[in-house]
Parts: structure tokens; sequence; C-alpha cells
């Protein structure tokens, strides 16, 4: 099957994203292969969650075409591996410079298609462009190292090269920045990539097509790949020109993955699930702790692997702290992401709705109190409003599950010992949250915590210098960081030996 091209907008861009933009050729519905706008057979309609209208539609690659996609990365592999890595750096920057140019746009289209509040979309820009920065000056700094030689006459070391073409699927929560997390570092290094974005959110990758277009990335170097995402990754994962995979998304998904790609043995990656503990010292001030937790908590409407998901609260300062943490709640403005002071947007769609109505609903049956969150005056068919569940158990999947919605539960504990056995209480390791003083009680969770990543007394915990990943069933590898290139590179030994000449 041949590549089949479109003009530069597609004629089915509705009026619903046009006004909003001030370059509208930021708005593509074709894939991107080898420098060409691509589509395939047949579309599908991308909805904003806010408004359940369709905003336009993303085009659906057959696999051959996928293939063509693959083909055309492995060619332009060798050429961009050999430039100089200032010369990748420079393309690098000049595709941030240009990210942070179309900011305001960038950041509508992610309220259009991801119903995230505005202020929420430019903050996701911005830490979507510090991940380019951050790698294309890292480029500069793969380092390898010299081995002290045990072989008469030889020096050994390693020197760190590009592993190929990588394959990056990425979810819907954060359309930008996590490609932009995982692509800068596969192409700073010196790999050439393929993206496939979530279809719920197409849009924000393609843009950043058309910015890397602009940025001077050669043909086939920066591919994104739309369609289905089952057909898509078996493709991916059965190819061996595809030299590494990384996802983020779901843990049942991940594992799937790595069991396609076994039989190519692809290096993977993988940012999966997260059930994150928020825990609460004795001698942390009460409204501090529930501002914090109510943040951590409802960040991306609680669509986000971060969120604080089971909050753990001394027995002692317990009903004051549901006090405390549902009069912050209230605070929160559930609407339209494009309307003023609106901190929470619509979950992605409906069955996620059902799906936080199902954990409210198990977590009551099996006695779980609910202090507030009542659903009588929803903006729309995909909100949720903020719901506070009290004596949440380890029985009720609010507990055990990775809940991704705005549904916070609550339980008190006694000692530390028992605390730490209850919060490591799940197959997920991502993240976990501290909130006290004692250094001693501190270092203890530090320690005992089963996460990959654990914040002290700060709802921010991610930024481009720090290595973002999970144990358990979490998930494999970190991204970004100097870490970052680890997913994307491989470490070559080299033995020189006949240095010196006998005599």
């Amino acid at each position: 099957m041949s590549l089949k091209l479109q003009p530069v907008i597609n004629s089915k861009v509705t009026d619903a994203i046009m006004p909003y933009l001030k370059d509208p050729r930021l708005v593509r519905e074709l894939a991107y292969i080898n420098g060409k706008w691509v589509h395939g057979q047949q579309d599908i309609a991308v909805i904003n969650p806010a408004t359940n209208h369709t905003i336009g539609h993303c085009t659906l690659l057959e696999p051959p075409q996928i293939e063509q996609a693959i083909a055309a990365a492995d060619m332009a592999f060798g050429p961009w591996r050999n430039l100089m890595p200032d010369e990748r750096a420079d393309i690098l920057l000049r595709w941030h410079d240009l990210i942070l140019e179309n900011k305001e746009d960038l950041a509508t289209l992610m309220v259009l298609e991801q119903g995230k509040s505005l202020a929420d979309a430019r903050g996701e820009v911005d830490y979507g462009a510090s991940f380019v920065r951050w790698f294309a000056e890292e480029a500069r700094r793969a380092y390898g190292d010299t081995i002290p030689s045990h072989i008469p006459n030889a020096q050994l070391a390693t020197i760190r090269e590009p592993i190929g073409v990588a394959a990056l699927i990425t979810p819907w929560n954060f359309p930008h920045a996590m490609i932009t997390r995982k692509a800068a570092a596969a192409l700073a290094i010196g790999c050439t990539v393929l993206i496939k974005p979530a279809s719920e959110t197409p849009f924000s990758a393609l843009a950043l097509a058309e910015l890397a277009e602009r940025a001077g990335f050669p043909a086939g170097v920066y591919n994104v790949i739309t369609g289905k995402g089952s057909q898509i990754s078996q493709v991916l994962c059965q190819s061996d020109k595809v030299r590494a995979l990384s996802f983020t998304g779901s843990t049942r998904v991940g594992k799937i993955l790595l069991a396609q790609a076994a039989s190519t043995v692809k290096k993977c990656s993988m940012e999966l699930g997260g059930n994150a503990p928020f825990i609460v010292l004795p001698d942390m001030d009460i409204t501090e702790a529930a501002k914090a937790a109510v943040a951590a908590k409802f960040q991306t409407s609680g669509q986000d692997c971060l969120a604080a998901n089971r909050i753990f609260v001394p027995q002692a300062k317990y009903e004051a702290f549901l006090q405390a943490f549902a009069d912050e709640m209230a605070h929160i403005k559930v609407g339209n992401g494009f309307d003023k002071d609106v901190t929470m947007g619509p979950l992605i769609f409906r069955e996620a709705v059902d799906k936080a109505q199902e954990l409210v609903d198990d977590a009551i049956i099996k006695g779980a109190r609910l202090i507030a969150g009542s659903q009588e005056h929803t903006p729309g068919t995909n909100f949720f409003m903020p719901v506070l569940l009290a004596d949440v158990t380890a029985q009720m999947k609010v507990f055990r599950e990775e809940n991704f919605c705005p549904v916070a539960g609550v339980l008190p504990y006694n000692d530390i010992a028992s605390l730490i056995t209850q919060a490591n209480d799940t197959e997920y390791g991502l993240a976990a949250y501290v909130y006290g003083h004692d250094i001693r009680t501190i270092w203890q969770l530090l320690r005992g915590l089963e996460f990959g990543m654990v914040s002290v007394n700060s709802v921010k915990m991610t930024g481009h210098g720090i290595p973002f990943g999970g144990v358990k069933q979490s998930g494999l590898g970190r991204e970004g960081s100097r870490h970052g290139f680890d997913e994307y590179s491989q470490l070559k030994y080299y033995c020189l030996g006949g240095l010196m000449s006998e005599g």
C-alpha cells in the first residue's frame, strides 16, 4: 500500500478548534511519516470530553503503513546517529523554542481534546518543553568509562551508543509532556522515533510533529503514527527493526506489550500504574496536610498515576483531618477547562465516570462513610464531582485499585510499623507522599516504603532532572534525568590490544 497524501489541513476539522488558535496549521488530522502527512483508509472522531462535541478526526493507519513508517525510521537512523551531539542538540533546541512560542495554541488543543484546565495545560507545555532542553544539553554528556586493564598492553573502555529505532506509546492524560519526555531522550542520544499517541488525544502529538518539522528534523527521524492501539503495538513489537519500546499506561496493557516484545528481545521501559499513599505524620499541621492532600489527589481530575489514592492519618487527628479535607475540597471548581477559575475538568470519557461511581458504591457497601461528594449537579455527562470517603479498608476497590478518578479514600493508623505494611500492601510502587517533620520517622518511611519515588512535604516531585519511575508492577526503567538515556542506548565495551610493542 502506497502512502496517501492529503492537504496540510484536512477539511474535516470543525469550527470547534480553528477559532481558538493563532496558528491553524498546528491542527493536523493526518499521521506524520518520513516527513509527509499521511492518511489511512478510515478516520475516528476526536471528542471534547467537556462538551461531548466532535472537534475533529484522526486517521487510522493500516499495518502496511506502519511497516513503512518503521522502514523510514530505520533508514534515517544511520545519518541521524552520525551527527555530532551538538548538531542534534541544535535541532532539539529549535524545537524547544518553537514549543514555547506556540504555548497558547498547544495548551488550547490540550484543553479541547483532554479536558484539563487551561492553567494546567499551560503548565504541561512548560513541563514538556523542559525535557527537550534538558536532553539537548545532556547529549553532550553521554559519557562512557575507562576500565583499569587486567590484560597486558591493552586499553579497556565503554562507549554509549544509540540503540536504534524507538517506539514510544503515550497516554491521554498528559498528551504533550509524555511525548517530549520520551522523544527528547531518544532523539538526543541518536535514536529515531515512532510515536503512537492515544486515540483520544492525537492533536497534541500531531502539533508537536508540525513543530518538529519546522525545527528541521530530517525526514524519518520523527514520526507520529495514529490508529488502533492493539494493531499498531502488534506491528511494532513484532518488528526486529524496532529496538526499543517505551510505554506509559496501565499495568494490564504493559504486561501485554512486554509479552509481545519478548519475541524480538526489545529493550522495554514501562511507566505503569500507581496507587500512591499519602501519609500524614502525628507532628504535621492538619490544615496544611489537608491542603496538600487535596492537591495531590485531584491533580488532572485524579487521572494521574501520581495521584494520592490512599490517605493515611493518625487516629488522634483523624476526624479533624476529614473536616479540613472536606473544607479544602469545597474550593475545587469543576467545569469546562476554558471557564474562569475552573480547577478540575471532566474525566476523559463516560466509562471513567461509571468506574468512579462503582468505586464509591463498592466502598459504601463495605462500610466506608461518604463525607462529601454529591453527584447531583455535575456540569456534564463526563464530569464527576470530587468525593471524600472515610474509613476505607484494604477490602475495598478504592484501596486496592488505581482509581484514576477524583475519589479520595482516607483511613486511620496507630503506629508507624503497621502504617508501612498497609502502605506497601499493593502491587504498585510508583510514588508516595509523606508529610511531617520528625526526621527519624521520615527516614524510616523513606527506607521502608516500596515505591520508586517518595516526596516529603511537597506535592510537586517531578521535573526534567529527576529519574521518574516505579518498582514492582509500576514499571521498568526511568525517564528524565541523566538516567533517561539508559532506555534508548546501550553500552559497548571494547578491548584495544597490542598498544605497546615488545622490546
